[in-house]
C-alpha cells in the first residue's frame, strides 16, 4: 500500500508542481481565504485538490523552494482526502514529518521533497482536523539537518474542501 500511495503521490506532486507553474492546466474552482481549490483533467479523469502556502516559515536555511500543503481527490482511482506536504527541500533520509492541528498529532513518511500519511485512515483524520481546525503546524528535517516549522492558516479550508468534493463528486 505504501508503495502504491508513494507512486501516486509522486505523480500528483509532479502534476501539481507543473500545474502550479503553468496556470493554464489546472482551473481554479475558488479561492477561500487561506486555501485555493483547483481541478484538472488527467486524461478523461478529474483530479481535484486544494492547496495552501504557509503563513510562517521557520528554520535556519539559506535556500528553500516553494512550500505547500495539499488535499487531493482522484475519484477515478477511488482515492480521496490524500494529504501531502511539499517542503521545498529534500528531507533527511528515513525521517518523519510531524503534523499538529489543535490537539491532534500525526506522523508522515517522507520521500525526496514530499511527505504523506501512511494510510487512508490517517488521511481522513488529517482531512477532518484541517476542516475543523484553525492552525496546521508541520515540522520536518532537511537532508542537511535543518529543522523547519511551517505554520498554515486553516481559514476557508472547509469551504475549499466542499468545492473540491463537489467538483469531483465526493460525498
Amino acid at each position: 500500500m505504501k508503495q502504491i500511495l508513494f507512486k501516486r503521490s509522486i505523480f500528483i506532486a509532479l502534476c501539481l508542481a507543473y500545474g502550479l507553474s503553468h496556470a493554464a492546466d489546472p482551473k481554479i474552482i475558488g479561492e477561500f481565504n487561506d486555501w485555493t481549490a483547483y481541478v484538472y483533467m488527467e486524461g478523461k479523469n478529474k483530479v481535484c485538490y486544494m492547496v495552501s502556502k504557509p503563513k510562517k516559515e521557520e528554520g535556519s536555511y539559506t535556500k528553500r523552494g516553494s512550500v505547500y500543503a495539499l488535499l487531493t481527490h482522484r475519484p477515478a482511482e477511488s482515492s480521496k482526502n490524500v494529504f501531502s506536504f511539499m517542503a521545498g527541500y529534500p528531507f533527511k533520509k528515513e525521517s518523519e514529518v510531524t503534523v499538529n492541528i489543535g490537539n491532534q498529532n500525526f506522523k508522515l513518511f517522507t520521500e525526496n521533497e514530499t511527505a504523506w500519511a501512511q494510510d487512508s485512515d490517517t488521511d481522513n483524520k488529517i482531512t477532518n482536523a484541517i476542516r475543523n481546525g484553525s492552525t496546521l503546524i508541520i515540522k520536518g528535517i532537511s537532508a542537511k539537518d535543518t529543522a523547519t516549522t511551517d505554520t498554515f492558516g486553516l481559514k476557508g479550508s472547509s469551504s475549499a474542501y466542499g468545492a473540491i468534493s463537489k467538483e469531483c463528486g465526493i460525498k
